[in-house]
This record gives C-alpha cells, structure tokens and sequence, in this order.
C-alpha cells in the first residue's frame, strides 16, 4: 500500500512541475487541429474519388 501512497505523491509533485498553455496557446493549436483535419479529410476524399473511378473504369 505505500508504494501506491508513493506513486501517486510522485505524480502529484511531477504535475506541479508542468507549464500548463495559456488561453491563446490553447485556441491556436485547435485551430492547427481543426485546419488540418478538414485538409486530410479533403485529400482523402479526393483519393477515394479517383480511385472509385479507377475501379469503375476497370469493372465496366
């Protein structure tokens, strides 16, 4: 059971240790996120097109 006390008190005081972002730093890198997904998604998309037409060329 103390190694557990231990662990936990460890992790506390390493917590403390952690620079949390600012509000700004927080709203930047969802924007990042947000910006990126809607690229993937757009290229992905655009790769599941052409090679739906690819297929279909093929089978036809």
């Amino acid at each position: 059971m103390g190694k557990i006390i231990q662990f936990f008190k460890e992790c506390y005081a390493e917590l403390r240790k952690v620079v949390w972002p600012g509000k700004d730093a927080v709203i930047s890198s969802v924007g990042v996120v947000l910006v990126s997904t809607v690229i993937i998604a757009a290229v992905l998309g655009l790769v599941d097109v052409i090679l739906l037409l690819g297929v279909q060329t093929i089978f036809k």
